[in-house]
């Protein structure tokens, strides 16, 4: 005992704290590992031996306490309190960021992934868009309002915007978003930090009469500047450049006529980080079937660097076969498309794009390779180098788990003299159609992957299923 008086810096030291009458012992490098910053931190360094005083809620620092301990959560922690209580009393304390180390899910592997709740906002809650953040965070668009749920999903605050009904929205900064409706004209910028409405930005053409009233199909994200897909009630569309500084078109990267499929507005804009390239997709459903185009640009020149029409210019050795739907790998800039009749799905390195750059995956599950495709809506969505596919109202996914994890390489040679794709397809939701709904939107946030369905209330919150603390969410 002596050697530890004279010297208050051992970390086997014990100190006493007591909280809200609670007491309890611990040692030195147990509360000096919540962080130079912390309370606790600060605490240990006091030169008292009698118990220190914290007017706080005991059970509370009890998981707290467990927490720096060990690195997790107890597994009752969560029966007990809501993540929002644990989030309050850890920022107290200065512990928020092994908090939320603990209690975020683990990384996601598509194939192992599972439902664990869904988010429904209080009112209007069959939403119209979302939007997730790197964190794992979620902006909900439901009627014109916002409803913005924290990294713990946990409910924040609602924002009311002037539309009647928000169909497109983007984070263009962590607190900033741009959001554009099929009803009304403009992109319009809310600070949801403040639920301020900050500006707008409207495509106008003074020698040009055909536009005017111009809505947001697509929304777009880059550090400097946001690129959006504009529609005319006449057709007339366009994709514009739009310097986020200033708030103001920069440029014009097309305009279209809209009079024929492969003119009509781009339903998916993505920016490729690796590239500067801004990709833009369209698809139609007639009597006569799918048609649509993929179209890529080079903002700094303006122009087009590749493109393809499906039916038409551009025909794969699939022809016939049309994309129903498009998505774009960033991490590994490759295009994936799905198929309309077949439901089979396609990639393209972007960066040995040609007249035919098409390669179709082969699939290596052999569970899977009975499963039937129904030909009904479809919907693709790239995240983390998997590919989540919506079929029939189930999610399957595409995965290729190695050191690499790109998509770079082949195996054998097709009928056709071109190489496959050797991928594992797994089902993360196998329903019927009518049981759950029709995907209508997937988007990846964090490690995690969320789901909005056609005329179903709320957002489902995927995660992979072999994390140990899974966060029940509340409604």
């Amino acid at each position: 005992m002596a050697a530890q008086i004279s010297n208050p810096t051992t970390p086997g030291r014990r100190i006493k704290l007591n909280v809200g009458g609670k007491f309890f012992e611990t040692t030195l490098s147990t509360l000096q590992s919540a962080g130079p910053d912390s309370l606790l931190a600060a605490l240990s360094n006091r030169a008292a031996y009698n118990p220190i005083f914290i007017d706080r809620d005991p059970e509370i620092f009890s998981v707290l306490l467990s927490l720096l301990r060990s690195n997790r959560l107890p597994s009752a922690a969560l029966r007990r309190f809501s993540i929002q209580e644990l989030a309050e009393e850890a920022l107290y304390y200065g512990v928020e960021s092994r908090l939320r180390s603990a209690s975020l899910p683990s990384p996601l592997h598509g194939i192992d992934a599972a439902i664990v709740d869904t988010i429904r906002p209080a009112s209007d809650a069959v939403p119209s868009t979302f939007s997730a953040g790197e964190d794992g965070s979620l902006w909900i668009a439901h009627g014109g309002q916002i409803s913005i749920y924290d990294s713990y999903l946990s409910y924040s605050t609602a924002v009311r915007t002037h539309l009647d009904d928000i169909t497109s929205i983007c984070r263009v900064w962590p607190e900033i978003a741009a959001v554009g409706s099929e009803s009304s004209s403009g992109l319009h910028i809310y600070d949801l930090s403040s639920g301020r409405y900050t500006g707008s930005v409207h495509w106008t053409d003074q020698d040009d009469p055909r536009i005017y009233k111009a809505r947001v199909c697509a929304i777009a994200n880059s550090p400097d500047s946001v690129f959006v897909s504009f529609d005319c009630p006449h057709r007339e569309n366009s994709v514009l450049v739009i310097d986020k500084s200033t708030l103001q078109v920069s440029s014009e990267l097309t305009r279209q006529s809209g009079s024929a499929a492969k003119n009509t507005v781009p339903g998916k804009v993505t920016w490729l980080p690796e590239t500067g390239l801004v990709i833009g997709s369209a698809v139609t459903c007639g009597a006569f079937g799918y048609s649509g185009y993929i179209r890529i640009w080079d903002p700094r020149r303006k122009e087009v660097v590749w493109e393809t029409n499906e039916p038409g210019s551009g025909r794969s050795s699939r022809f016939g076969d049309s994309f129903a739907d498009v998505g774009v790998d960033i991490d590994d800039s490759v295009l994936f498309k799905i198929c309309s009749k077949s439901g089979d799905l396609a990639m393209a390195d972007i960066r040995k794009l040609g007249d035919d750059p098409w390669v179709y995956m082969e699939d290596t599950n052999p569970s899977m390779r009975e499963a039937s495709y129904g030909g009904n809506e479809v919907h693709l969505h790239c995240y983390k180098r998997q590919v989540f596919v919506g079929k029939d109202g189930g999610l399957e996914v595409w995965s290729r788990l190695n050191e690499r994890g790109g998509w770079s390489e082949r195996r054998g040679d097709t009928e056709n003299g071109r190489d496959e794709v050797s991928l594992k397809r797994n089902y993360v939701d196998k329903v019927e159609m009518g049981e759950r709904g029709l995907i209508k939107r997937t988007e990846g946030g964090g490690e995690r992957l969320f789901v909005s369905r056609e005329n179903v209330e709320g957002i489902e919150v995927w995660e992979s299923s072999n994390h140990s603390a899974i966060i029940s969410v509340p409604s």
